[in-house]
């Protein structure tokens, strides 16, 4: 049976008025009815309607967050984090797992829009979404140019990029390659390529860069590849994120090339997950804690004082782990 705001209201001894007023903060009421009416609405089990106090004009306490894979450790760890920042700031999570598909991200975008939530935190990185352009709601982006009026969070990937070619440098490495995604979609990601190049071609020398595209997503073709890179006999090889750095730690294994002697080798992302699991890897930590803090803090600003202007693009430090790698 479903519980009605009537069924409250006849449980606590009050009006059905007294209770909406409890449910939306409104109005002057005293301690006494509110605790009444909270333990009348948790005895009941009720819940109040998110699109029926959308439809009156007030917030549903709702937002989403679409991200392309929680199976991945950073973005698992990330939307965990906002998803704790939101709920201690009174807010649920709807998590949308975008999968890389364009359409699948476009359909979730309608659905959150349709549903009324308070914002939107978006962290894909499909192309070609006109809808984020259209959109009426507070979207804060990580990561990723969306549009001209929302803004972006991330760690500072130039600093990242030009920190890792720096510490290869500064450990003897001459012949220096880099690992990196096809850099297709407009992400300030790429400034990782960017800082190990800049710094790198400082020092007079030239990057080896190798990039996976898109359609060498699975483990095999990346497999397949690394070897190939490998085969460049080179002594120094940042990859942009720390699964490849797996991938060509064990493809050294198989190739008996030993890290660090005859390569050295640094990730990037530096999860939990990773510095638990694999801390032998030499690594760029993003700041995951301070990242999801900022994204739920502006989306916030975004929500209660719409006003309010906000900078384009918020970069967080990043930092060095020292491992066995280099």
């Amino acid at each position: 049976m479903t519980i009605k705001l009537t069924d409250v209201a006849k449980k606590a001894g009050v009006s059905a008025t007294t209770v909406s007023r409890v449910i939306n903060n409104y109005g002057s009421l005293s301690q006494k009815t509110i605790d009444k009416v909270h333990a009348a609405m948790k005895e009941l089990n009720y819940q109040p309607n998110s699109l029926a106090r959308s439809l009156q004009g007030k917030n549903t306490q709702l937002v989403g967050i679409i991200f392309p894979s929680v199976s991945h450790p950073f973005f698992g760890e990330l939307v965990e984090k906002i998803e704790t920042n939101l709920f201690q700031q009174g807010y649920k999570a709807i998590l949308c797992n975008s999968a890389h598909n364009k359409e699948k991200e476009r359909n979730y975008l309608n659905m959150l829009t349709a549903n009324k939530v308070d914002g939107i935190i978006a962290g894909a990185h499909n192309l070609g979404i006109q809808e984020y352009e259209d959109i009426q709601l507070p979207i804060i982006s990580f990561d990723r140019e969306l549009a001209a009026t929302i803004p972006i969070v991330g760690g500072n990937n130039y600093q990242g990029g030009a920190l890792a070619a720096e510490t290869l440098f500064l450990r003897g490495c001459r012949n220096i390659g880099i690992i990196t995604g096809s850099n297709a979609s407009n992400s300030p990601t790429n400034d990782r390529l960017n800082g190990f190049c800049d710094f790198l071609k400082a020092q007079q020398i030239e990057p080896h860069v190798f990039r996976f595209e898109s359609f060498e997503h699975t483990t095999a073709l990346k497999n397949i590849k690394i070897k190939q890179i490998l085969a460049k006999k080179m002594d120094g090889l940042f990859c942009t994120d720390d699964f490849t750095a797996l991938l060509v730690q064990n493809n050294c294994q198989l190739e008996g090339i030993s890290i660090p002697t005859d390569l050295k080798l640094v990730g990037y992302d530096g999860t939990a997950f990773i510095q638990n699991h694999f801390p032998q890897l030499t690594t760029i930590v993003q700041p995951i804690d301070e990242l999801a803090k900022l994204l739920v803090d502006l989306l916030i600003q975004r929500i209660t004082h719409p006003e309010k202007e906000l900078a384009h693009t918020y970069q967080l430090p990043v930092r060095l782990a020292q491992g066995q790698t280099t």
